[in-house]
């Protein structure tokens, strides 16, 4: 690994990251929900230096930082067009670009329908990806632009990865995801997972960072049976009061 990641509570139910390449010590923030928190953390980070920051997409619980940010650090703000709806962006980008922190590679990878620019960025030397809010531990976006087959495309590339790829998402949302897959899948290892989650955050402990492979058992969107499928459960979680 050549690549530390920090992660640290921001507002309700957010995490911030931000991340060093040990080679260089160069630093980013992936995302910006909360510019107070994140120079909070840099602080007690002792690394001094904020360089880049990656937006995945444009909503404001993720590019609200930025200005504050990029007056205070000087740091260099990169992400998908629409992020100009919302916030400072220094430099765009598109799938299948590469954005380098020093010697850590990302690559860029398109996923529509959470927003339909919203970009993850995966760094595969490192076997981690950041992937925003099309992902979520036993859970994904809500289709605010995109369409179902959007969404569900997003969802399988991301699935296709290796399974011991690191997925950070950007919310705390595992316990009412849970929730929502027990009421689509009985198995009892479904219900083992979801108890181990229920039991970590009674103990206030982080559900995020997860695993492809783990959401490949147990995502109840990620384990769909096509688009269509995909767009039911979708509707039912979104009408979901568990």
């Amino acid at each position: 690994m050549t690549l530390t990641v920090r992660q640290f509570p921001c507002l309700s139910e957010i995490f911030g990251f931000l991340i060093r390449d040990e080679a260089t010590g160069l630093v980013a923030a992936v995302d910006t929900p909360d510019a107070e928190a994140i120079l909070a953390d840099l602080e007690a980070s002792g690394w001094g230096r904020l360089d880049l920051i990656l937006n995945t997409h444009w909503h404001p619980d993720h590019t609200g930082g930025n200005e504050r940010l990029k007056a205070e650090t000087g740091c260099e703000i990169i992400g998908p067009e629409e992020v100009r709806r919302a916030a400072p962006l220094d430099r765009v980008v598109v799938d299948g670009d590469v954005v380098r922190l020093g010697e850590t590679a990302f690559e860029v990878v398109l996923s529509p329908g959470h927003t339909l620019g919203h970009v993850v960025y995966r760094a595969v030397e490192d076997d981690l990806a950041f992937v925003g809010d099309v992902i979520f531990a036993l859970g994904c976006g809500r289709l605010f632009e995109g369409t179902a087959e959007q969404m569900w495309d997003s969802l399988s590339r991301i699935a296709d990865w290796p399974e011991t790829t690191t997925l950070y998402c950007a919310h705390e949302y595992t316990a009412s995801n849970a929730r929502f897959a027990l009421s689509v899948d009985d198995r009892p290892e479904m219900r083992a997972h979801a108890e181990a989650i229920f039991a970590a955050r009674e103990r206030g402990e982080p559900t995020v960072p997860t695993r492809v492979g783990v959401e490949r058992a147990f995502n109840p969107f990620v384990r769909a049976a096509d688009a269509s499928d995909f767009a039911a459960r979708r509707a039912a979680k979104d009408g979901f009061r568990g």
